[in-house]
């Protein structure tokens, strides 16, 4: 039985702090679950030595209640936490929540006490949520262990969508629109927190918990990357949608989700490469995740590919459609002959396009909108999803009444494609296509993005990469303070560079080029001048022996001038290298999720417009070509309007070969900066490169994953 399994399914529940005013805190929890029924053993506590509690027998302290005790809820003051959790350890207690605030989220003082806190609850066995958090639902055991005033109006009902939050604030906003589309929920936790208990954790018991077929998170921050990666992916082996929101994805937010949830939030670039990695869908708002969870709810399976198929009887909504649906990477492909053929004769006036407009002719066609439909999904038709824009037929259920009957047997007859009609419709009829596997949205583009995001997780998932296995990381990495000694090391990796040489002297820098040919570069060595054109230490395009010797006496003269601290090795020569195309690969050392591959293409765009794209490492050359596929400017690789193909087999070498380097040498490296990294039509080179160490290992379980 999986540990959590107490939290949602106890027979009995202590309440400490309960409160006879069912509007405290203390005294929601408990109006809740008596309000709902909840068969299990309740318990309320309180020092008062009141004899009952809200009609419930009351204990003075949680030694006194005669039986065991599977679940404690704790709301009492800060300063009484550390004493219920000691008493909750003595009673054998398997989990318990602290709804009490005031911990990591508010000082150093708090982050202290809730580090015991979790000391008591690790020496008895005890799980914890919380501090912090507001409490956790199971609708289909009428166990309502939270103080959210949601609460107060709303019930949610019993369905196939779990949720795991963070923030009990954003669980709330998200359980209550949920409640009130009348979708129904499994189970329903915020971790508040996470001094134990996290987000990760509650998808990994979600993924076994058989009523729950579809699970939404949401994160302000993660503190185990491995924890996190095998929970996404054991969902995606249970065949489980994921759909996911990470709160602090700007600077602001960032900072704000600090305050909040007493962990700094990571950067957002590295959540969103995660995600896609482990198969899940990172939603942009809880209107959008609802969509999405509900289409699969309703389905009961992914889209088998993004190409869609869309019958309408509104051009502009099917031009609407379809512009939303390119917007978001769908494909609209032609109808195939036979299925064209079929429609021509069914109706000669409208033209067989994808949008196919059928005009409000079709309604002269005896069951026109189902004929229409059994056309479009004839065999060797290439829709993994089939849109129906029906107006607001819906809103008329015994005129809709033999169409709708058709859809629901459209529906069993393409079990393997998700029906979604979009149209205003009455309750009764909404409900009873969506029990037989229909989808029904009344906003046209929600129904597209709803789609576009399940098949999005459905490509995710064909494409993940199998268990990574990430060696220990622990090799020592030899000096690479200098420019010339990180490239040294990289190129002794694979990584392609130029025949370098550092000289000392006028003389040797001249007699160096000579060997080399004209034009070469110069550049100032030195440790304590990572960023050299900063202090005019980089000389390019130098023609002669001539150029060379005066280009060193300029160099060391800059430097003593603008660094006059800084340690000088001497100066670097090097070809000079012309065209090509200057892109940027590097490592970042994330502090969750271990070494991350970085490739954008190189200059002033890259901090411009951002559109960098991050993997886990280690990568494979295929695996690598993924990841410069997914930075949108990397077309100009590519042919970009009749310019040269560049040799993107050779930078996607490179960015494995780095990976690699990265995973081998994790402990002791701090990041690595490859820029420029030039892409020529034959080949690739490394110009720059800075590699920063640390000296302490990190902890292993914030490397490897799987």
């Amino acid at each position: 039985m999986h540990s959590l399994h107490p939290l949602f399914f106890p027979s009995s529940v202590a309440i400490i702090g309960a409160s006879s005013d069912p509007e405290r805190i203390g005294g929601r929890p408990l109006r809740f679950l008596v309000e709902a029924g909840f068969a299990g053993a309740m318990y309320p506590i309180n020092r008062s030595g009141a004899a009952e509690i809200q009609g419930l027998p009351a204990f003075a302290s949680l030694a006194d209640v005669p039986g065991p005790v599977d679940h404690a809820i704790v709301a009492v003051p800060v300063a009484g936490v550390e004493a219920a959790l000691q008493d909750c350890a003595r009673k054998d207690v398997k989990v318990v929540q602290v709804f009490t605030a005031g911990f990591a989220e508010a000082d150093a003082a708090g982050a202290e006490l809730q580090a015991r806190l979790v000391r008591i609850c690790r020496e008895a066995g005890m799980r914890m949520v919380g501090p912090n958090a507001l409490g956790l639902l199971n609708p289909s055991a009428k166990f309502y262990a939270t103080f959210s005033t949601a609460l107060n109006g709303l019930r949610p009902k019993p369905g196939v969508i779990g949720m795991a939050t963070q923030s009990g604030a954003f669980g709330s906003a998200a359980y209550g629109m949920a409640t009130l589309r009348g979708i129904g929920l499994s189970r329903v936790i915020a971790t508040g927190n996470e001094a134990d208990v996290d987000v990760a954790e509650c998808i990994d018991y979600l993924a076994d918990d058989a009523d729950t077929r579809v699970i939404c998170a949401a994160l302000e921050a993660c503190k185990d990357g491995t924890r996190l990666r095998a929970a996404l992916r054991k969902a995606a082996a249970a065949g489980k949608p994921v759909v996911i929101m990470k709160i602090g994805r700007t600077e602001v937010g960032a900072a704000a989700a600090a305050t909040h949830t007493g962990s700094l939030a990571g950067n957002d670039a590295i959540y969103d490469a995660v995600f896609a990695e482990c198969g899940a869908h990172r939603a942009s708002s809880i209107e959008e995740m609802l969509d999405i969870a509900h289409l699969c709810a309703v389905t009961g399976q992914l889209p088998a590919n993004e190409r869609i198929g869309i019958m309408t009887g509104s051009g502009g909504i099917g031009i609407l459609m379809a512009d939303d649906a390119s917007d978001l990477g769908m494909a609209l492909p032609p109808l195939t002959t036979a299925s064209a053929d079929a429609l021509r004769a069914l109706l000669p006036f409208a033209v067989p396009a994808n949008p196919y407009d059928t005009t409000a002719q079709v309604t002269s066609v005896p069951d026109g909108v189902a004929r229409v439909l059994d056309a479009m999904l004839l065999p060797g038709s290439p829709f993994g999803s089939l849109f129906a824009y029906l107006a607001h037929v819906g809103l008329s259920p015994s005129r809709f009444a033999s169409t709708e009957q058709r859809m629901i047997e459209l529906r069993a007859a393409h079990p393997d494609r998700p029906l979604v009609l979009v149209m205003l419709s009455e309750q009764g009829v909404t409900e009873r296509l969506e029990a037989a596997g229909v989808a029904v949205f009344a906003d046209p583009s929600r129904a597209v993005r709803a789609v576009a995001g399940a098949a999005r997780m459905a490509r995710l998932r064909r494409e993940m990469r199998g268990d990574v296995a990430v060696a220990s990381g622990s090799q020592p990495l030899p000096p690479a303070a200098t420019e010339a000694e990180a490239k040294a090391l990289l190129g002794a990796a694979g990584i392609p560079v130029l025949p370098e040489q550092t000289c000392t002297s006028a003389e040797s820098a001249a007699r160096a080029a000579d060997g080399m040919g004209y034009p070469v570069v110069a550049k100032i060595v030195s440790a304590d001048i990572p960023h050299k054109t900063e202090v005019g230490g980089v000389l390019v395009n130098l023609p002669d022996a001539a150029a060379v010797s005066a280009a060193y006496d300029t160099l060391m003269s800059s430097a003593a001038e603008r660094a006059p601290q800084a340690r000088i090795d001497g100066v670097l020569i090097a070809p000079m290298v012309r065209g090509g195309v200057e892109t940027i690969i590097g490592i970042h050392m994330d502090a969750v999720f271990g070494p991350m591959v970085m490739f954008g293409l190189g200059g002033t765009a890259v901090e411009l417009f951002k559109d960098v794209a991050f993997a886990s490492a280690p990568l494979t050359p295929t695996q690598a070509m993924s990841l410069v596929d997914a930075v949108r400017s990397s077309a100009l690789l590519k042919g970009w309007r009749g310019g040269p193909a560049y040799d993107t087999q050779a930078l996607a070498d490179a960015l494995s070969r780095l990976s690699e380097f990265a995973v081998r040498h994790a402990d002791h490296l701090a990041g690595i900066d490859i820029n420029p990294f030039v892409v020529n039509p034959r080949g690739a080179v490394c110009l720059d490169a800075l590699i920063s160490t640390r000296p302490a290992p990190v902890n292993p379980s914030q490397r490897a994953h799987t």
